[in-house]
């Protein structure tokens, strides 16, 4: 019935989805199994893409050729740039999205992928043979052959939901666990753990006050998310997302069913996510704040359904609602369908390479929560990874490794596979040493050209690229040549409290002034303006960022440049570690474990100190 394809994803997801689309583009022949054809891509959370650090994900996503980005932009219904009042190295786009045609663009773009095919099934065992990845068996048990096999599980694996009291066996409400993988891969060896995230109530938009909640509209400019040149939602058209409070009523409301609770009565084992707590984790944690901040998000364009975010729980639906109708404006509120709470499995990172492989089965590759990781954007920047190295596995290829100085993406896979973790990881621009280099404006000059020469990002990509690279050149060279006279600028500067100047200056010195953008300046000055009239706006931003802060970007690639040495000197894949006695027995352990491929890579382990590296290149060097 099934020929043998070169990869085989499991799970159709974000993960699943990313790599069933960088395989396929890169020339492999894929069977994307699901255990429901209609959820693919599905929201399961939040309906909305980006935000702090993830929106940079995002963005390097799509630059390396893959299709959130599209499918984000195709589906919103509100963007907004996050932190403009800081540095371009903090700049985040988030978009709140259409949830139903965010899942419709995804299927329709995979369907459209030449190389895709699809099968509804679960999947409840991995083919292995001599220790490497073969093919899969099904629910129905069809023994379906291929090249590499990327496990994409999300929250299914053994997963158990709960609302108050209630608890039964599920990956998404409605939806069943997939059973069989964990067992199989435990048997084998594999250390395995239980994790646990949660869902806020959705409710009836029509049944919600919103003069008593604060509107917070979309940006007036939409950037987006994709370079490409992809159809977006106009400003004036989008929709507002509104913010209100809980109280003390309301916390103390949540309070009366702490005794049902199924975190507090021990019934969930797993650990939620530290950075996004249940509304009952909050009012416990801060018990000093006498209110908690709640987005009410639409959840797309033709629904009344509304996302409580901020509100996740899994209390009884009886104390939900009553503590809910407390909130302002959600005095009448109807609710669609309560919160709850899911627990799964997941797998120790660090069982994995850089490439997303396991170490103990080649040819087997885990991306995103499995891998014990929370968002979507986390979720499908491994899925990309590992379906490219699934591809380039099943091909003899050379695995695509992004690093730490390259990428968000490469600051997670390191820290994932080097640190592990024991509570739902979740990208933070803090995590990133060289935040000023890993920019959201720049992760097409970052990355597009790598995935070109691999050949997943198109040959548009790469002219897009490459005429960007021309016009930033063509605007330094401008900026840098252009005479400003004291008496066409002065009377500006006084207006915004800035020096005046006393002779002429070039523009480019003048935008190193932190309360001037070269947007002032090309309003003030038409000649300026006239000159840079071809120009095109991304080009025009990257330009002034890289003057703004070239003192900051040369200094942070100097460290980068100084780190290289580290990363570029090999560990043998045998290294015989018990013959270093003096290292600590905290780094002999985790060595031996994880075995790092690179000094570099071992500098990063949690618990191994520098003096147990330079221990190690002695050692090295002799």
């Amino acid at each position: 019935m099934f020929s043998k394809y070169d990869v085989i994803v499991v799970g159709a997801g974000h993960a699943g989805c990313e790599a069933a689309a960088a395989a396929a583009n890169l020339g492999s022949s894929v069977l994307l199994i699901t255990m429901n054809m209609q959820t693919i891509a599905q929201m399961s959370c939040n309906p909305a893409m980006g935000g702090i650090a993830k929106g940079q994900i995002v963005r390097e996503i799509d630059a390396l050729g893959g299709y959130s980005g599209i499918v984000t932009d195709l589906s919103t219904i509100q963007f907004r740039m996050l932190n403009l009042s800081k540095g371009p190295a903090m700049w985040s786009p988030r978009a709140q999205n259409d949830r139903m045609l965010f899942a419709a663009k995804w299927r329709e773009w995979l369907e459209k992928t030449p190389n895709v095919d699809f099968y509804q099934d679960m999947v409840k065992e991995i083919i292995i043979k001599n220790n490497k990845a073969c093919g899969v068996i099904t629910g129905l048990g069809h023994e379906i052959m291929a090249e590499s096999v990327v496990v994409t599980s999300g929250t299914f694996l053994n997963g158990v939901i709960h609302i108050g009291e209630k608890q039964f066996g599920g990956g998404r409400v409605a939806e069943k666990a997939a059973t069989g993988i964990t067992e199989q891969l435990v048997a084998l060896g594999f250390e395995s753990d239980r994790l646990k995230t949660g869902t806020p109530p959705r409710v009836d938009g029509r049944s919600l006050d919103y003069s008593k909640m604060e509107e917070q509209k979309g940006d007036e400019q939409i950037v987006g998310f994709s370079y490409l040149d992809i159809p977006r939602v106009k400003p004036e058209n989008q929709r507002s997302c509104f913010i209100t409070y809980t109280n003390q009523t309301v916390h103390d409301l949540l309070k009366t069913g702490f005794d049902r609770s199924p975190m507090y009565q021990g019934r969930i084992e797993g650990v939620g996510p530290r950075y996004c707590p249940s509304i009952e984790d909050k009012i416990s944690r801060f018990a000093d704040r006498d209110r908690h901040q709640l987005f009410v998000e639409p959840e797309g364009w033709d629904t009344v359904e509304i996302y409580v975010n901020g509100f996740s729980t899994s209390l009884p639906e009886e104390v939900q609602m009553a503590a809910l109708r407390q909130v302002p404006g959600f005095e009448n509120c109807k609710i669609f369908r309560p919160g709850y709470a899911i627990e799964y499995d997941y797998f120790m990172p660090t069982q994995l390479t850089h490439a997303l492989e396991t170490k103990q089965i080649s040819h087997l590759f885990f991306a995103g929560q499995i891998n014990g990781t929370t968002g979507y954007e986390e979720a499908a920047c491994q899925g990309m990874i590992a379906g490219i190295n699934a591809h380039q596995k099943a091909k003899s290829l050379e695995p695509f490794i992004l690093k730490r100085s390259e990428a968000y993406i490469g600051v997670l896979v390191d820290d994932l596979i080097n640190k592990g973790t024991d509570e739902p990881y979740r990208m933070f621009t803090s995590r990133a040493e060289f935040r000023t280099l890993l920019r959201q404006d720049n992760a097409d000059l970052r990355l597009t050209e790598r995935s070109h020469k691999l050949g997943l990002a198109s040959d548009e990509r790469m002219r897009a690229v490459d005429q960007k690279i021309a016009e930033v050149k063509e605007v330094k060279h401008i900026l840098k040549d252009f005479n400003i006279e004291p008496a066409e600028i002065n009377e500006y500067l006084t207006s915004i409290n800035s020096a005046t100047i006393q002779e002429k200056q070039k523009a480019a010195k003048i935008i190193l002034r932190p309360n001037i953008s070269l947007h002032d300046l090309k309003t003030t000055l038409p000649n300026l303006q006239t000159s840079l009239n071809e120009i095109s706006a991304d080009a025009l931003l990257q330009a002034e960022i890289q003057i703004k802060y070239e003192r900051y970007i040369e200094k942070e690639q100097q460290l980068v440049d100084k780190m290289s040495d580290l990363e570029n000197m090999a560990i043998p894949v045998n290294f015989d570690y018990d013959k270093l006695n003096a290292l600590s027995n905290e780094a002999l352990q985790k060595m031996k474990k994880i075995k790092p491929s690179t000094l570099g890579q071992a500098s990063r382990i949690s618990g191994v100190n520098p003096s147990d590296i330079q221990i190690l290149m002695v050692y090295m060097g002799r």
